[in-house]
């Protein structure tokens, strides 16, 4: 029996020391396992950390931002740019969920998430929603398929973002 009371103290000790260690090398995770934003890429793609030591790219499903600079054979979108500075004041240096559908993973080895604020706010359907993506749905990811084209119709006919 007395050696299950000395191996709690030590467990708790060694939890804390990991957790201390991940914050003191710059990995932030919250108590829920959310993961924190360090950068953001263009209107629908960013990279967070979940206290790992590498952090991972995340594509937004369900949506398409314009592009916001030129690589290889893509052109600056209309309203690309915009999309950027909204994702980022929207993401940056914050906690978020992401929340997988039928696939994790895209082509390019990119997380694919539905991504939601710790307010609650649904990242992908804001976007939609404020006319800084359009839909693009590839499935077998559809669970907010037609959550995002009635999103996508009111931005439209409201001349929101890039409707405008």
């Amino acid at each position: 029996m007395r050696h299950h009371i000395i191996k709690i103290p030590i467990i708790l000790f060694l939890l804390t020391a990991t957790l201390s260690c991940n914050e003191a090398n710059g990995y932030k995770q919250d108590k829920n396992n959310n993961y924190y934003v360090t950068k953001v890429v263009d209107g629908d793609t960013f990279w967070a950390n979940n206290g790992a030591e590498k952090d991972i790219k995340v594509r937004l499903i369900g949506i398409d931002a314009p592009e916001s600079r030129k690589t290889g054979k893509k052109e600056i979108g209309y309203f690309g740019k915009e999309a950027k500075t909204y994702l980022t004041t929207l993401l940056s240096e914050k906690y978020v969920k992401l929340v997988s559908d039928v696939d994790s993973l895209d082509r390019y080895g990119r997380t694919l998430a539905y991504v939601y604020l710790q307010n609650g706010t649904f990242v992908n359907a804001e976007l939609v929603q404020n006319g800084y993506a359009v839909v693009m749905t590839i499935p077998p990811n559809v669970k907010y398929a037609d959550l995002f084209f009635k999103l996508q119709t009111q931005a439209r006919e409201n001349k929101r973002g890039l409707w405008n």
